[in-house]
């Protein structure tokens, strides 16, 4: 028979059982938990390259799709110049854009933390902003050379821009951080109204608008769009993407006064949409989010249509909206299909979202300082895009 301790000590141990037996498959799971933290956390913070990176161009043996050998272009990329059309139209890009200078000058051992430097030339985070826009006028400027280009501003700001065909245009507003994307659409439409105000005045030429970014690239001429689709009133670029299928960093809209009217009334909706819907999204995401509920409510509309790289007209609100592939007016080297299954022939605008920024700058340097053509620097970008860089 067990004495008294031995039976003590056995009711301890078989009491314990449940605690050591949900520790044991605790244990696992604690494991699991770090190595995932561990993982996000790797993911969260990036290694980012202060140079160009080059690896394998995607898309190879493709026929519809960009082949390189290094940088050198081994099929051209088609493209198409203003006098090709004969079109009497003239294009116009609008791009909203605000600086924000730092109040704290960030040093570690007398030199400036933000400092970045590309090619021969060293920018801090205002002067980076600044070479951005001043490289997405130089790239429609060789593309489409006859080509205003109108920058929406801060009346508070004092861009240091000087350029021949730009014009700075101030617009009243709310533009701090977290209100931009929110005053980017307000500016939209002040805008629009503007040019309806002075469209009885105006004799001759169509005068079309691009309401873009500033961190793309203008590879193609854009004017043949017009031509080609003519029953549209604006146009927006889609991609594969569930969520947030449409891009607000392209829309183009017909220089008509038909045409910028209903422009304007359906930036209103989004406008409206946005305000009492997405303002937690106000930063980043929300007009996108916007636009993509106005054109979504249409009870006619089939979000399928995404999943296809082929344009399409449909009516939205009153308005005759075109839908574009991003994958060729607004691809983007690092993200989607477009990237992973190569780069589009016929691609008409390179758009650097995110950390691509530094990918721009170089582009335009090795356009600019080389013989190498359009084509050759499509390759520079495809082969560069996947890598994260500096800003």
């Amino acid at each position: 028979m067990l004495n008294k301790r031995s039976f003590s000590g056995w009711k301890r141990f078989v009491l314990c059982l449940p605690v050591i037996f949900v520790f044991a498959h605790m244990l696992p799971v604690l494991e699991l938990r770090q190595h995932s933290s561990v993982q996000y956390q790797h993911k969260e913070k990036p290694k980012k390259f202060d140079r160009l990176v080059l690896g394998p161009a995607s898309g190879e043996g493709l026929p519809d799709r960009l082949q390189c050998q290094g940088t050198k272009a081994l099929n051209k990329t088609s493209r198409t110049f203003p006098n090709d059309s004969h079109s009497e139209d003239l294009v116009v890009f609008v791009t909203f854009f605000a600086t924000y200078n730092s109040t704290v000058d960030r040093r570690v051992n007398g030199r400036p933390v933000d400092l970045v430097t590309v090619g021969d030339t060293s920018y801090n985070k205002v002067e980076r902003s600044m070479a951005i826009l001043n490289v997405f006028i130089n790239f429609i400027q060789v593309t489409m050379p006859q080509s205003d280009v109108i920058i929406l501003t801060d009346p508070a700001s004092e861009l240091p821009v000087h350029r021949d065909k730009v014009t700075i245009h101030p617009i009243q507003g709310e533009y701090s951080r977290d209100l931009l994307m929110l005053q980017r659409i307000r500016s939209y439409i002040a805008f629009l109204e503007i040019v309806l105000e002075k469209q009885s005045q105006r004799q001759g030429k169509v005068r079309h608008y691009i309401f873009t970014d500033s961190d793309i690239a203008v590879v193609n001429d854009l004017g043949q769009m017009f031509a080609e689709y003519s029953n549209f009133d604006l146009a927006l670029t889609f991609r594969n993407n569930k969520e947030q299928p449409l891009n607000s960093g392209f829309i183009a809209v017909r220089g008509t006064a038909e045409g910028i009217l209903r422009a304007k009334a359906f930036f209103q909706e989004v406008l409206k949409v946005y305000s009492s819907k997405f303002m937690k999204a106000s930063r980043m995401l929300g007009d996108q989010l916007a636009l993509f509920w106005v054109v979504k409510s249409q009870p006619s509309f089939d979000v399928r249509r995404f999943t296809r790289r082929e344009a399409f007209i449909d009516e939205i609100g009153g308005a005759s909206v075109l839908f574009l592939p991003c994958s060729i007016y607004n691809w983007t080297p690092p993200e989607g299909a477009g990237q992973f299954h190569g780069m589009p022939l016929d691609v008409k605008v390179v758009h650097f979202k995110g950390s691509r920024k530094r990918l721009m700058l170089e582009s335009w340097n090795f356009l600019h300082s080389s013989s190498s053509d359009i084509s050759d620097m499509l390759c520079l970008i495809l082969k560069s895009g996947r890598t994260k860089y500096d800003f």
